[in-house]
């Protein structure tokens, strides 16, 4: 996938894609993931009406963060408010899946001014034990964590990242355009392994913040989920949310899972139009 770098400060870049015309579109991706998982999913049809801007989220995919600073949700999404304002995208719409979600309403609880509204597809909202946690928390301790990264991705990484993206698409399979195209060697690589275990570490304070500030959300939000979700609750996090954020609007998909973006686009589609402006 061709990309662009937007440089930040302190040494710190934003990776994105960019496709289609119309009001501007901003995408942000998951968990063990990194923009071509939106570009393989709804990406092909939001870009018949707007300009999709889809980036890597800070220390995914081509988008660097220095080790060990802070890896929250509050944080990645100034970063990429930072990257919205140099390439000069106006009001956009902020579409984000799972961690993504949860950088997405950080950014509208950031800027509510700035941005249209909110497309939150299975986001996770609020604290919780995960398992992400365990598996690549130990990875970003200061110390010892990157050559955990490395010895692991040459081992028992080569086993458990399938088991996991495979997984993260029940009650579905892998759509075969996702299995050919997707990089999974990017996404595998130690670096971004030990920004996942960032991630999860930070997750609880982040979303804390969140959780205390979703009553303040004043921007129109737009919440996609379905109820067999392995990966995040549904009923946990985004019925709960739904209720707690002002002018938020739950669409829930009966049999979708966690990947439901890959499956319902035209529902996607369909939240984001919503909140076009004008």
């Amino acid at each position: 996938m061709p990309r662009r770098i937007v440089e930040l400060t302190d040494d710190r870049t934003i990776a994105y894609a960019e496709t289609g015309s119309g009001p501007d579109l901003v995408a942000i991706h998951g968990t063990l993931m990194c923009l071509e998982d939106l570009w393989l999913g709804p990406v092909p049809a939001l870009a018949e009406h707007f300009r999709v801007v889809a980036v890597d989220r800070p220390g995914h995919g081509f988008s660097v963060r220095p080790r060990g600073r802070a890896a929250d949700v509050w944080d990645q999404a100034a970063r990429i408010r930072e990257a919205v304002r140099r390439l000069g995208l106006h009001k956009p719409v902020i579409l984000g899946h799972s961690f993504g979600g949860a950088v997405a309403l950080a950014y509208g609880m950031l800027h509510p001014e700035e941005i249209a509204g909110i497309v939150a597809v299975a986001p996770i909202c609020f604290p919780e034990p995960r398992l992400e946690q365990m598996l690549f928390g130990p990875r970003a301790l200061p110390f010892g964590g990157d050559q955990l990264s490395h010895l692991l991705g040459a081992s028992t990484d080569k086993a458990l990242l399938p088991l996991l993206w495979n997984a993260m698409f029940f009650p579905r399979t892998m759509p075969e355009t996702v299995a050919r195209h997707f990089p999974f060697d990017l996404a595998a690589r130690p670096a971004q392994i030990t920004a996942e275990g960032e991630d999860a570490g930070w997750l609880w304070p982040g979303l804390t913040r969140s959780m205390l500030a979703y009553p303040t959300l004043r921007v129109p939000v737009r919440i996609l989920a379905g109820s067999p979700d392995l990966v995040v609750s549904t009923a946990l996090n985004a019925q709960r949310a739904a209720r707690m954020i002002p002018d938020a609007r739950l669409d829930l998909l009966p049999g979708a899972g966690h990947m439901l973006h890959h499956f319902h686009g035209d529902a996607i589609v369909r939240a984001a139009l919503s909140l076009r402006p004008g």
